[in-house]
């Protein structure tokens, strides 16, 4: 999933309400030099629940949980919740004030014929926002992410004006580590990120909109990701995908788009049991079909997707094609359902057009 910014400097230009000029270091900067903090290894052991603690010594990191869910009368809806870390210089930490760590706070909701977003901002370092462990617990003031002592299930909140959620997640199914390992590689040139998925998460609460209150169950999906510089320069943005097949296996699929060379593809092909597949760029094919207005952009809100071998051919469809997250930093992401080869529900996440 995936969002992957350069917080502070897109923290300061939304702060005083400025549109944020195009970046010559990848979507977002992300692609800029790192030098002075820590680097993806090749060889790192990732362990599970410890990767959901944070990494202050690598630049950028995200919480992302995304959900399709139902409700009683039998209405689709999809939500989102992001936190990302930010760092603005490398380590030793610094206290109070003076800490270096900036915080962002993504989430939406969207039903068919509506879609909502709201952003939170936070410094580190005077307990507005960060990460804690034994419980897991991921805040930014009164939107959270907390896990029980074993990290096997989580409340996930989140409120304002417009929408609420107080969801439970229940974990159903093993972590799943992609790329090689949870080394995720973004580039031919091999720039990469640890990468941890929770695909197999049983979602059950409550959405307040308005004076409206819904009983929801579903899926979501939990991905932590984190690096120092995970794009190459010239990589503009990406469209990931996060697919539920109704037989019960998942599938990941993202592509970063270049500006001046040919797209990369990556992947991974989960089995109902959680064995991880990763898929080679050329296993891969992504394939736009209907483009849509919004935000006075052009996106791509139906795709075709192939993997032949493992037997895939979908064509997706967004619920609401209007999906935009109009905040600081802005970006379409939205529930889809897809057929084909296979049925089912997913998410959709797409940057940088």
């Amino acid at each position: 999933m995936i969002n992957k910014v350069d917080i502070l400097l897109m923290l300061l230009w939304a702060l005083v309400g400025c549109e944020p000029a195009p970046s010559t270091h990848g979507f977002a900067g992300l692609g800029s030099d790192a030098t002075g903090f820590a680097q993806v290894e090749p060889d790192a052991e990732i362990g599970y629940p410890e990767a959901l603690n944070q990494h202050p010594d690598f630049r950028i990191e995200w919480w992302y949980v995304t959900a399709n869910l139902e409700s009683e009368s039998g209405e689709t809806l999809g939500i989102q919740w992001t936190l990302f870390r930010q760092a603005n210089s490398p380590s030793p930490q610094r206290e109070g004030w003076a800490n270096q760590q900036l915080w962002l706070g993504h989430v939406g909701l969207t039903r068919a014929n509506q879609h909502f977003s709201a952003d939170r901002y936070a410094r580190g370092g005077v307990g507005q926002a960060g990460v804690a462990m034994d419980p897991f617990t991921a805040w930014i003031d009164h939107w959270a992410i907390q896990a029980d002592d074993q990290a096997r299930e989580f409340t996930l909140t989140a409120h304002t004006p417009e929408f609420s959620y107080d969801l439970v997640l229940a974990k159903v199914g093993p972590p799943v580590l992609q790329g090689n390992q949870g080394v995720s590689v973004k580039s031919p040139q091999g720039q990469a990120s640890y990468y941890l998925s929770l695909p197999f998460l049983q979602v059950s609460g409550s959405i307040q909109i308005g004076d409206e209150t819904l009983s929801v169950t579903g899926e979501a999906w939990l991905d932590r990701e984190w690096s120092s510089q995970p794009l190459a320069e010239d990589q503009e943005g990406w469209d990931w995908f996060s697919l539920h097949l109704d037989q019960g296996d998942k599938l990941m699929l993202f592509r970063l788009r270049h500006r001046q060379s040919q797209d990369y593809f990556s992947g991974t092909y989960i089995s109902a049991d959680g064995t991880a597949h990763p898929l080679q760029p050329n296993q891969i094919r992504m394939q736009p079909l209907r483009q849509h207005s919004v935000a006075g952009r052009r996106l791509p809100v139906e795709w075709q997707l192939s993997v032949d071998d493992f037997g895939i051919d979908l064509r997706t469809q967004a619920l609401n094609p209007n999906a935009w997250m109009a905040t600081g930093i802005a970006y379409w992401e939205g529930p889809i359902r897809f057929e084909g080869s296979h049925s089912g529900k997913g998410y959709l996440e797409m940057t940088g057009y």
